[in-house]
């Protein structure tokens, strides 16, 4: 529910007026729990607010519970209030401030910010007309070669289907212009790497646990804590983890699901041996140069088989 007062009038934040603004809040609420929302807040807090994050479950809680954990975790260890299990029952504007009422009582705010995602701008296109199928979200349901229910008719971008990322997006893009002109080329997403820029970063490529049991997979899991990582003791910063999803029986990496400083600089890595069909033996059997954040990758691996706590530098 919404309440405004008339005399003033109060216009609550997307990410585009977020972005805009030349002042910085005193106290921000952000609604949401995933990759704007949790970004924006932590930029906002550094930048001098006073952030309130309502999640209505959990923070990214359609992922690893792992990542929601450690990145509550950092957020409230920076001052972030991060309020899970929460939503605003009623948001009110008065004298200047916005004023939600929640499960956990009244929370103040200068600005509000809405972060819980966008939905495709499809409505005005008559896409039914067409014989062109969207899903319950508005977005344009295409197959790997971006063609839609009507064959001869392609889409591209944040109005289908596909992660809402800019790299897949413009992917999309060019192989929409091959096939138009005769070509016949797909868009692989199953290692399909994606970062969200928070410090400590979110990395994740392939399968999660969930996800894989969900496919019917079963797997075998290992999870290694910073404080293992050579570059993490160095940088004083041993926040997050690594975790590796590999199949039971086989050891083939499905999936890397990452919380550390720079995780975005090792996903990649971990995207191209998932791409390989490597085993979690075969990554850890690699040479990775010492003293680097992907290294962690190979002691990840290498914990199926062994305690990396007892190895000495650079153990192979």
């Amino acid at each position: 529910m919404w309440v405004e007062n008339a005399s003033i009038p109060a216009t609550y934040w997307t990410s585009t007026e977020a972005l805009a603004s030349d002042r910085i809040p005193e106290r921000l609420t952000v609604i949401g729990s995933s990759v704007v929302a949790v970004e924006l807040a932590q930029a906002f807090a550094r930048l001098g607010s006073q952030v309130t994050l309502l999640a209505r479950n959990t923070l990214f809680f359609r992922e690893d519970p792992a990542i929601g954990e450690a990145v509550t975790a950092a957020f409230r260890a920076e001052g972030i209030e991060v309020l899970e299990h929460t939503q605003a029952s009623e948001v009110a504007f008065a004298n200047g401030a916005f004023v939600l009422t929640t499960g956990r009582g009244e929370l103040r705010a200068d600005r509000l910010l809405v972060a819980t995602g966008r939905s495709p701008n499809t409505r005005a296109l008559d896409l039914e007309a067409a014989g062109v199928t969207v899903n319950a979200q508005g977005a344009i349901v295409i197959d790997n070669g971006m063609r839609t229910s009507t064959p001869h008719i392609y889409a591209a971008g944040d109005c289908t289907d596909q992660p809402q990322f800019v790299y897949v997006a413009a992917a999309a893009g060019t192989r929409v212009a091959v096939n138009m002109t005769g070509g016949d080329v797909a868009l692989d997403l199953t290692a399909m790497p994606a970062v969200v820029f928070t410090d400590p970063q979110v990395a994740t490529v392939g399968y999660s646990e969930a996800e894989a049991h969900h496919a019917g997979i079963e797997t075998d899991s290992r999870t290694l804590t910073l404080d293992n990582v050579p570059r993490a003791l160095v940088n004083f910063d041993t926040r997050g983890f690594i975790k590796l999803v590999a199949e039971a029986g086989t050891g083939r990496l499905l999936g890397v699901q990452a919380v550390t400083p720079e995780a975005g600089e090792l996903i990649q890595t971990a995207a191209l041996a998932i791409r390989a069909r490597m085993t979690v033996q075969e990554l850890a059997d690699q040479l990775f140069p010492y003293l680097t954040m992907v290294e962690g990758l190979k002691l990840a691996a290498q914990t199926f088989t062994k305690d990396v706590k007892q190895l000495s530098c650079c153990a192979g």
